[in-house]
């Protein structure tokens, strides 16, 4: 990402930027998560 734009100083801008901050962690949660159960299950065989 690049910051050439400002940083948001309205709350609907904050709001949005933590809520796609929020997203990608999900995601990146969520990769983990199924991941661990992937091994777990390969390692149980």
């Amino acid at each position: 990402m690049l910051w050439s734009d400002p940083p948001p100083h309205k709350p609907s801008d904050l709001l949005r930027a933590a809520q796609t901050r929020l997203r990608r962690v999900g995601w990146v949660m969520a990769a983990v998560v199924v991941f661990v159960l992937l091994m777990a299950l390969s390692a149980r065989r």
